[in-house]
């Protein structure tokens, strides 16, 4: 597997763009979608909770991952913040090959 797609969550659109920004001008994703209008319905040390949020579907290559995991924690708002890494099994060739030049591979 080389390519992934990440998905985090955040409190709102402004803190998204933020990250989005950053992980795009830092050469971690190549493609960041932010998806509004999320309702989470959640556990929360012993309480349930409801949050409106962000996703954020980021698109990188495995090799990147370590780096923007690290990058989202150090710049994410929520102490536990949500980082799912999915594999993208098969794509089109011409969207993985601008995957891989639009990011800085390890």
């Amino acid at each position: 597997m080389k390519y992934c797609c990440i998905l985090s969550t955040v409190p709102g659109i402004k803190r998204a763009r933020i990250l989005a920004g950053l992980l795009i001008s830092r050469r971690l994703a190549a493609c960041v979608q932010i998806l509004p209008g999320l309702e989470s319905h959640y556990r929360w040390r012993g309480k349930k909770e409801t949050s409106k949020e962000v996703l954020l579907l980021i698109k990188t290559q495995v090799s990147n991952y370590k780096r923007l995991e690290k990058t989202l924690l150090e710049n994410h708002p929520y102490e536990v913040p949500e980082i799912i890494c999915l594999p993208i099994t098969k794509g089109s060739k011409a969207y993985l090959d601008w995957i891989s030049k639009e990011v800085t591979a390890l």
